[in-house]
């Protein structure tokens, strides 16, 4: 049995910079809600198209917490400096913040929606 030498890093999530997958766009309403566009490609969304008439374009509306961090996910502020901006706006509300924050991201992560990037 042979051991490993390298030390294990624990990364903290809060440090991370989240950024928009530039792959997906998005459009902002006059109220501020935010509407990210995914344009159905493929041919099997093609054959669903033309088949089940589903949709070239599918919309995903994000909720009023999604409506104000999008924007604030600018490339430049890291996931810990959104949580105080979120705690400024919409205090208790937003508890459990870390775990709340924390999940919100790595939701848009796992759909492709954001990336990533370590400071």
């Amino acid at each position: 049995m042979t051991k490993k030498n390298s030390k294990t890093v624990s990364k903290n999530y809060l440090d991370f910079i989240p950024i928009h997958n530039e792959k997906y766009s998005f459009e902002t309403d006059s109220q501020g809600n935010i509407t990210i566009l995914i344009e159905n490609k493929g041919m099997f969304n093609r054959l669903a198209q033309c088949i089940l008439r589903k949709p070239k374009i599918s919309y995903i509306h994000l909720d009023e917490m999604g409506n104000y961090i999008w924007p604030l996910m600018d490339g430049e502020r890291t996931v810990y400096d959104i949580s105080g901006l979120v705690r400024e706006k919409f205090g208790e509300k937003a508890e459990p913040l870390y775990n709340r924050l924390v999940q919100y991201m790595r939701n848009l992560e796992s759909y492709g929606f954001i990336c990533m990037k370590q400071k």
